[in-house]
């Protein structure tokens, strides 16, 4: 069975190979990523990732995993950032207020589509004016959601989550494993073994 990622994310390959899973290929499409008027966060995420997915063409032995990951502010998306300007908007709006991290998973084949998203609560701490110009200065708020990066410097501003830390990042994890045990795709055979 050979696996597809079918998302260009270094961040989605990265996490993939934590739990020794390695695409075979990647191929990635590029969709308009706005949101439908009236569009709730969640059900952006799970449309876009379906998108994703369906718009590769997979043969008979292929698995083609999509996901896209969406931060929320209430109802409001909170998309990547044009400019350090929107940057420093989105820091300022998350500074001392809870948001959610929402990322739809779709694993398909020929035959078959299968969707999971999942949602982790994340509470920024107030964010002083220096830090956020410090954090809009470093550049790391490029291509990200929301405008930040858990697993870089904006962990200094993260004071707690709920749910998986893996979906912040950008792939829910024990989710995507599940999923790909579900359709058959061998995650445990690849992990090394101890002598």
């Amino acid at each position: 069975m050979r696996f597809i990622l079918g998302s260009a994310s270094p961040r989605r390959l990265q996490l993939l190979s934590q739990i020794g899973v390695v695409p075979d290929e990647v191929r990635s499409i590029g969709i308009a990523e706005d949101p439908a008027k009236g569009e709730l966060p969640r059900d952006l995420a799970r449309r876009l990732a379906r998108s994703k997915a369906t718009a590769i063409a997979v043969s008979g032995n292929e698995l083609v995993l999509s996901a896209d990951t969406v931060v929320a502010l209430g109802r409001r998306v909170l998309g990547k950032p044009m400019d350090p300007a929107e940057a420093d908007k989105f820091l300022c709006l998350l500074s001392g207020r809870r948001h959610r991290v929402i990322t739809a998973v779709v694993l398909r084949n020929s035959e078959r589509l299968w969707l999971r998203d999942v949602v982790t609560v994340v509470r920024m701490k107030s964010l002083s004016g220096s830090e956020r110009r410090a954090y809009v200065r470093s550049g790391e708020w490029r291509d990200k959601a929301g405008g930040y990066a858990i697993q870089g410097l904006a962990a200094a501003f993260v004071q707690r989550i709920n749910g998986s830390y893996s979906n912040v990042v950008g792939l829910p994890l024990s989710e995507t494993a599940g999923l790909l045990a579900g359709a058959g795709y061998p995650v445990a055979a690849a992990w090394p073994r101890q002598a």
